[in-house]
């Protein structure tokens, strides 16, 4: 009776020791076989205006930050002289924005995306 005690738990062991193995190099497998690139029209110039930049991104979601510190997620439907379209805001459902572009302190846009 001890030695088969002595030999499931040596057999437990082994066990854990190959689920950790097998856990701890998936993720990496995974890692390698993903490939980072580019996203078409996608694009900044910082030699351009902020209202250049922002008819770049037109039919893109961007993130907006205000200078009150306030953000607005959306796509970017149309940019005038004096102010950015953003339809479809995150979180609000049926809702626009109209955001004077002079009050934009930051634009966030997803430039990068994973291939597998």
């Amino acid at each position: 009776m001890m030695k088969r005690t002595k030999m499931l738990g040596s057999v437990g062991i082994v066990l854990a020791i190959v689920f950790s193995v097998a856990v701890l190099t998936i993720p990496s497998e995974a890692a390698a076989a993903a490939k980072v690139s580019a996203v078409e029209g996608m694009r900044y110039s910082v030699a351009a205006s902020l209202q250049d930049n922002l008819k770049s991104l037109v039919g893109k979601k961007v993130y907006l930050t205000l200078d009150s510190g306030k953000t607005f997620a959306g796509l970017v439907k149309e940019v005038g002289n004096n102010f950015v379209h953003l339809e479809k805001l995150d979180g609000k459902d049926f809702f626009d924005a109209l955001i004077r572009i002079e009050d934009i302190s930051a634009v966030d846009a997803k430039f990068r995306d994973f291939q597998r």
